[in-house]
């Protein structure tokens, strides 16, 4: 499922966390740079267009002998982490390429399970500057951006004109009141108002942490330190219970991920979801979508303007274990090159790391949301790029949920889940 530049708590929670964790390598001897060619098999998220099946047919037609496979990996992406690190615990060769989630670079090359990639493989100076620090640990480049991006608001502009509200919204109070107005009309009857990711995995961290820091708040400071029990934190967390409560979200949407919410925009069920870029191709197609010709794309609102999205994205990386990793660092140069980008970015719509797609005319006319997303990039915040980052997680994952399905009050469970941070920074 990615600020031009990352801002000091990337680096920060970095030094502070990453010796805690880094002594806990696969185990086995350190693995070895190697020269090897011949086939590979690239782990990777679930090809939803089939444009990444095209790309590594084209590979294949002018390179018999070293010959791609893809292998998908679960679209849940706690799942997927999960299914690469045991691979990589018993320095399986089964993956030569993996598709990485940004905040995962951290783990992945303090255990050793994936090489830094050559100085010049790839053009660092192409790249989007954000997207281009998420692949790095301690200074040197792990693996190559790919897809980067944030999450952004997909509005139905044809009940908002029907209510007479004038563009999405820029707040939360904003969008409520958009809400209220779009029910009293004929075409809002039965649509329910907002929607995000909210089952208990990775997308609600992401969440989560949007709702703070559109409140003026912070899950970690510049030093390293969570900072989950202030005001501003607290009020974040508020608004996810009070639209549960409210009926600002509707009640199922507890169980929401990405393909969940998408589904129920794109067959008419919401006027606004929080979602990433990939939606918008697969919303505006005529076959099965209800929506098509009848959404726009704004930044996601906030406290008191607009808010502050979190920096997604997706790397590639060569595993340690491989053992034709010539072949599969060409590859992973061949995916993240120009030439590629751009024929990728023309089938789909996923916000890829190449900086120039995001001024491309031809690209601005095929995707307008581009200009939107990049004014989202631009204030996006990274996750914390911590070795521990998984547990991290999870403790927002535990007392988040616990906060919205009612189990606890919500300045509790901000003030559990400080202690919980707390103890993973000691």
């Amino acid at each position: 499922m990615t600020t031009r530049l990352l801002p000091a708590v990337a680096a920060a929670l970095s030094l502070a966390l990453a010796a805690a964790a880094c002594g806990g390598s696969s185990g086995g001897s350190s693995p070895a740079r190697n020269d090897g060619r011949g086939p590979i098999t690239v782990a990777t998220g679930k090809d939803l267009t089939g444009t990444v099946q095209r790309l590594v047919a084209a590979w294949n037609d002018g390179r018999p002998k070293e010959r791609v496979r893809l292998v998908e990996l679960p679209e849940d992406g706690d799942q997927a982490r999960q299914q690469l690190v045991q691979n990589m615990r018993i320095e399986s060769d089964a993956y030569d390429v993996v598709r990485l989630d940004a905040v995962w670079t951290a783990e992945f090359a303090a255990r050793r399970w994936i090489l830094p990639l050559p100085d010049g493989l790839v053009d660092a100076s192409s790249f989007v500057p954000a997207a281009l620090e998420t692949g790095k640990y301690r200074g040197r480049l792990y693996a190559a951006p790919w897809l980067t991006g944030t999450g952004v608001l997909y509005y139905r502009e044809d009940l908002l004109a029907e209510a007479r509200v004038k563009g999405p919204p820029k707040t939360w109070a904003e969008l409520r009141d958009a809400c209220a107005k779009v029910r009293r009309t004929p075409g809002g009857r039965g649509v329910d108002c907002y929607a995000g990711q909210y089952g208990k995995y990775e997308g609600l961290t992401v969440n989560y942490s949007e709702a703070v820091q559109s409140a003026g708040g912070e899950v970690f400071d510049s030093s390293g330190r969570p900072r989950v029990d202030t005001p501003q934190a607290k009020a974040g967390l508020r608004f996810l219970v009070d639209a549960f409560r409210n009926g600002t979200v509707p009640r199922k949407a507890i169980t929401f991920k990405e393909e969940e919410g998408r589904r129920a925009f794109q067959e008419g069920h919401l006027v606004f979801h929080r979602n990433w870029a990939y939606v918008y191709a697969l919303a505006a197609g005529k076959d099965g979508s209800e929506v098509a010709g009848k959404f726009g794309v704004a930044p996601i609102p906030g406290e008191d303007g607009p808010g502050s999205g979190t920096l997604g994205g997706n790397n590639l990386a060569v595993s340690a274990f491989s053992r034709h990793q010539a072949t599969a660092r060409d590859f992973v140069a061949h995916i993240v090159s120009p030439a590629v980008q751009r024929e990728y970015g023309r089938a789909q719509s996923f916000p890829l790391s190449l900086a120039a797609l995001y001024g491309d005319p031809e690209m601005i006319k095929r995707y307008p949301y581009l200009p939107v997303l990049r004014q989202g990039m631009d204030k996006a915040r990274p996750r914390p790029v911590v070795v521990r980052y998984s547990e991290v997680s999870a403790a927002v994952q535990e007392h988040v949920t616990a906060a919205l399905t009612g189990k606890k009050p919500a300045d509790q469970a901000s003030e559990d889940l400080q202690r919980a941070l707390a103890a993973l920074a000691d």
